[in-house]
């Protein structure tokens, strides 16, 4: 028989793994209503912790690979397109801070900066159906411009965050 956990705020046993799924103890948490719950939830810090905010509790959390996903790509302006994540917030998406992980999925810096969010297949869809190769480049449709964008892999991106 093991030794019963104490969960703290410190050592909650929550994370957040490569995919995005939740985790308590290395056993998934499935119900879709606490996996929403926790979306909402999830913050980062000052410090660039992870936490996760529930009511008038909280606790800090393990992320794996990236904090957030990016579920859809909108259009936001004439100049910017607009990225919907996981936490139901929606921001400008920085095209200057994507990058491709090691699994060529791509990842953008969110809550200003301080984060980063992987894009889910359908928003990876919707941002390349705006791409283009233009002069040996690639560029991002958004309006009437084309923005440069590199999306080269990008060393390190598969370590955790949190």
């Amino acid at each position: 028989m093991s030794t019963p956990r104490w969960h703290t705020r410190e050592d909650s046993g929550l994370r957040v793994d490569r995919a995005g799924r939740w985790w308590h103890d290395d056993e998934p948490i499935e119900h879709p209503n606490i996996i929403e719950a926790f979306n909402q939830g999830l913050r980062v810090n000052e410090e660039g912790r992870y936490e996760l905010h529930f009511g008038n509790d909280w606790c800090f959390v393990t992320v794996e690979h990236c904090a957030f996903t990016v579920v859809a790509v909108d259009e936001g302006s004439e100049e910017r397109l607009s990225v919907r994540l996981s936490d139901r917030t929606a921001e400008w998406l920085d095209l200057a801070s994507l990058t491709q992980d090691d699994e060529g999925v791509l990842v953008a810096k969110v809550k200003e900066g301080k984060a980063r969010a992987r894009f889910s297949r359908e928003a990876q869809f919707q941002l390349a159906e705006r791409l283009e190769e233009v002069e040996g480049g690639l560029v991002v449709k958004v309006g009437g411009k084309q923005i440069p964008v590199s999306l080269s892999p990008k060393g390190g991106e598969g370590r955790g965050e949190g």
